[in-house]
């Protein structure tokens, strides 16, 4: 769950069965391999009545994903707020939290457009 009532400032992350505050925009997070794509698609199955997600994929190489795993994800779209996606940062594998990734100019960059993105769609 984006912000948290922090302005901004911060995610929180929704337990197992925990109900959809009231008002917030639900977000998945997903690396962009056929695996991560099916149980995405697992989970919209199951989605039931809440508010429609947005899907962040985050890509887990400098490839594109493979056309199996766009294809789900682009069928799944209808289901979706809006699908973001975050390109490949190798320093992503070596930092140990939010605040330290933030010290590379590349994840801001990224992170500045994944906000704006959710934005435009909200």
């Amino acid at each position: 769950m984006l912000d948290d009532g922090a302005n901004g400032a911060r995610a929180r992350v929704l337990a197992p069965g925990e109900q959809v505050p009231y008002g917030v925009a639900p977000v998945l997070v997903a690396d962009t391999t056929l695996y991560a794509a099916k149980r995405v698609q697992e989970l919209l199955l199951r989605w039931g009545q809440m508010p429609r997600p947005w899907l962040v994929l985050v890509s887990d190489a400098p490839a594109r994903p493979v056309q199996d795993a766009r294809f789900l994800i682009r069928g799944l779209e209808s289901r979706l707020a809006g699908v973001a996606r975050v390109p490949y940062l190798p320093v992503l594998r070596a930092v140990t939290d939010a605040d330290e990734a933030l010290e590379y100019k590349d994840v801001r960059a990224a992170a500045e457009k994944l906000r704006t993105a959710m934005e435009k769609r909200s």
